[in-house]
């Protein structure tokens, strides 16, 4: 099966509907991905015939439990899950964020390749930044353990953004670790397809009084 054919049938399982157009973008993001990786180490997954599945429709799986509305995508590196989201949702602002200044090159060089206009990139440490409008969704995949991404992004959420970390098994010693903090916390679990691993998103808001 050719990426294509698998991108299509993997966005099908997941319930998500996108243009010919968006899944082009898809698969062009990949190739420039990987066209940049060797120089910039984007992504440690270095086998392309498993890109589709690892990249792009594990990113996409997080889609339907994000609300509408800003979405932040923070330690975003070579681009996910944010790219993918940015390409699903054109009409959503989406902004990844990233420490690293090679990241961030890339990331405005695939902004502007794929002319992703709804996109804006950052070069800034997370707990250092202030938005000028607040995200309602933080995402993240394979960036920090839960305490830590919750101390980073505190000034966010007590605005009222939700935390969405992508995990792979579920973290619930990360979980236990936050007990008696004012947190509404939810675990679900993901099924990728192509993907025979453990995957979750974990959803963190703070309580409201």
């Amino acid at each position: 099966m050719d990426q294509k054919e698998e991108l299509a049938r993997g966005i099908e399982a997941l319930g998500v509907t996108l243009s010919q157009e968006q899944q082009k973008k898809l698969l062009d993001f990949l190739a420039l991905l990987y066209k940049w990786n060797s120089a910039y180490n984007l992504t440690a997954i270095r086998d392309q015939e498993q890109a589709v599945a690892l990249q792009l429709l594990d990113s996409l799986a997080i889609l339907p439990l994000l609300p509408e509305g800003p979405i932040l995508d923070i330690g975003s590196g070579g681009g996910m899950p944010g790219i993918p989201l940015a390409i699903a949702r054109p009409e959503t602002q989406i902004t990844l964020l990233d420490s690293n200044s090679k990241k961030t090159r890339f990331l405005t060089q695939a902004k502007l390749e794929l002319g992703l206009d709804n996109m804006s990139v950052i070069h800034s440490r997370i707990e250092a930044w202030q938005p000028q409008t607040m995200p309602v969704a933080i995402t993240s995949r394979a960036f920090a353990e839960l305490e830590r991404m919750l101390d980073w992004t505190y000034h966010l959420l007590e605005k009222g953004a939700q935390l969405f970390a992508m995990k792979g098994i579920n973290p619930q010693q990360e979980i236990d670790a936050l007990k008696g903090m004012p947190l509404e916390i939810e675990v679900t679990p993901l099924q990728v397809p192509g993907i025979d691993a453990h995957r979750h998103l974990v959803r963190i808001a703070l309580e409201r009084q």
